[in-house]
């Protein structure tokens, strides 16, 4: 890919920029690609014209991963990716958000979209491109950054698809709308690209869709959910009060520490006891944070909180119950001061709309094989993608296999599991899992965007109501 930025053989951490000779480089491949694809007709020769700059760009991502709001040279370099395709490209939508689109003649209009952000973790995979990244984060640390969920993959994939769209114009027809979206993994990047006008500057799409990878199947397959896809999610941070005092006369004293041990284990019998077996739910209180010293007992506690459901009316039990506890368990150690419960974060749960997912389903089936299209069951992580289906976007979001072939049938067999997501050993097959997801995603948007908008309505659930 002859993208030239100084300081970096591959791609600098410099200020991103085309040199005149790398711009005139650049548009002798791309005459060069489109006479490949004149002489390509098949999908998968047209994968392999566009794999290696695909791969390139992967590689790049990977190796300059950047955190959650501050995607700056993610962002520029997909945007310039996506301009020197003939895409109509805007940048800073949201933040650090990318739009592009490819008007094509009259039809539907269809998003694909694709996450910027990394995490604030310390690569070990061992890999030759692993990432050495470092930067500050929004409290100043200085935090080791990595893909370690795969969103450099799922970027490479789009720009892949992206490539072919646009050098195969005859094989479709309407509007592609592209979306690089900043901070999922803060979940506010979505919001903040609706409040900054995403379906009012641009075209509404008629359909969305989204990919994500996973450790949870090898190569060449690709799941598919209908219905409730990725849940709900609500981060609570709670506020124990009490009255500090020494450790060796608590009866002067209303021990935060102890209230907060007994909200914990308290608030496990909400999911046990108040919520219908079968309906999803999770309460995990993933920290209990109080005092200095050993004898002393301190003023108040916090507790921080992940709640995960699928269904709104189970959300809001959970929520309400929470509250009821946190305060009855205060007022049954004598508080003279309420908790505060404070809700920083949440997002609803992604919902795949089951007539779209049964058709693209098929779709994938006639591409990739039918043994090679899994039906999974929905899973209790999340993602701001739902902010894209609250809009009325009917969508599907679908895995994309990225383990190893060999180490996914030696972790079966042996009863483990690859690392996930999120984890710093976490590395994706990424030859083998960008063809298939370059395959993917160009198949399911040359069937969507072959007919009209009234047609594509016929492939979603009347409950959705289009747009």
């Amino acid at each position: 890919m002859p993208w030239n930025v100084p300081g970096d053989p591959v791609v600098g951490m410099g200020r991103f920029r085309l040199s005149s000779r790398g711009m005139k480089s650049f548009l002798l491949v791309l005459l060069a690609a489109a006479g490949s694809f004149a002489q390509t007709s098949s999908l998968s020769g047209q994968v392999e014209s566009v794999f290696p700059d695909a791969h390139t760009l992967y590689l790049n991502l990977h190796q300059h991963p950047e955190i959650s709001s501050h995607e700056t040279r993610t962002a520029t370099l997909m945007a310039t990716s996506l301009r020197s395709l003939g895409y109509e490209v805007t940048e800073h939508v949201g933040g650090t958000g990318v739009v592009a689109i490819m008007k094509n003649g009259a039809g539907p209009t269809v998003m694909l979209r694709t996450e910027l952000d990394a995490l604030p973790v310390e690569e070990k995979t061992g890999l030759a491109y692993a990432s050495k990244a470092h930067m500050k984060d929004d409290s100043g640390r200085d935090v080791s950054v990595m893909h370690a969920c795969g969103h450099d993959l799922h970027m490479a994939s789009l720009y892949g698809t992206a490539a072919i769209m646009a050098h195969s114009k005859d094989s479709w027809h309407g509007t592609l709308m592209l979306v690089g979206q900043p901070a999922e993994e803060t979940i506010t990047g979505a919001k903040a690209m609706i409040a900054d006008g995403l379906f009012n500057r641009f075209p509404k799409p008629d359909l969305g869709v989204a990919l994500h990878d996973t450790n949870g199947l090898p190569t060449g397959k690709v799941g598919v959910t209908p219905g409730f896809a990725k849940s709900n999610a609500d981060s609570l941070r709670i506020t124990i009060y009490g009255k500090g005092g020494h450790g060796a006369s608590p009866e002067t004293t209303i021990d935060p520490v102890l209230i907060a041990a007994r909200t914990a284990v308290t608030l496990q019998s909400i999911v046990a006891r108040e919520i219908k077996p079968g309906d999803a739910a999770v309460i995990t209180v993933g920290y209990i944070q109080a005092g200095t010293k050993n004898n002393i007992i301190p003023d108040e506690a916090q507790m921080g909180l992940t709640v995960r459901s699928y269904k709104p009316e189970v959300r809001s039990h959970l929520l309400a119950a929470i509250a009821r506890v946190t305060k009855a368990e205060a007022e049954a150690a004598g508080a003279e001061r309420l908790p505060l419960i404070e809700k920083y974060e949440s997002t609803s749960a992604v919902f795949n709309d089951p007539v779209l997912t049964q058709h693209l389903a098929g779709v994938l089936e006639g591409t990739l094989g039918k043994g090679n299209v899994i039906t999974e069951n929905p899973i209790m992580t999340s993602e701001d993608y739902s902010v894209f289906v609250e809009q009325g976007i009917p969508s599907f979001y679908f895995t994309l296999g990225a383990a190893n072939l060999q180490k996914y049938a030696e972790a079966k067999s042996s009863g483990r599991n690859l690392p996930t997501n999120h984890s710093p050993l976490f590395a994706p097959d990424a030859e083998p899992a960008l063809h298939t997801g370059i395959t993917a995603e160009v198949s399911i948007l040359r069937d969507l965007l072959k007919g009209s908008s009234a047609d594509v309505h016929q492939i979603t659930s009347p409950a959705s109501g289009g747009n």
